[in-house]
């Protein structure tokens, strides 16, 4: 049975996103990469709504809350809802917590960078 499609939200310039597509890429997995952070590979606002309802953990945890233009903003992020997330991310898509690991029926924040390893190992989001 092949993988399922796995796809890597994905900051080439974040240290821990470029290693968990290293570490998918090494297991043999196929990841489409999405650049969410370009203008043309953008998730619009029902693709976030899809995501932050499938993410393992709590919607807030989308957002990546040490970001300046998260104080910036004065965001408080803890409680709000799927709807609140999606709409603080379609106004600032800069906040979007990466990498994240979407299998198609769950998705994942690569936060540790531990969890890659098991993602690899698995061709899968998992809690590993």
């Amino acid at each position: 049975m092949p993988d399922p499609t796995l796809t890597l939200l994905h900051n080439p310039h974040c240290s821990t996103s470029v290693h968990a597509l290293d570490a998918l890429q090494a297991a043999g997995h196929e990841v489409a990469v999405r650049k969410y952070l370009l203008v043309k590979q953008r998730l619009d606002a029902d693709e976030l709504r899809s995501l932050a309802e499938r993410l393992v953990g709590d919607p807030p945890d989308a957002l990546i809350r040490r970001d300046k233009q998260y104080a910036t903003l004065g965001l408080e992020a803890d409680g709000l809802s799927v709807d609140e997330v999606v709409a603080i991310l379609v106004e600032h898509p800069a906040l979007l917590q990466r990498p994240i690991l979407d299998d198609g029926s769950a998705a994942m924040i690569g936060r540790p960078r531990s969890r890659a390893a098991a993602w690899a190992a698995a061709g899968r989001v998992t809690e590993g």
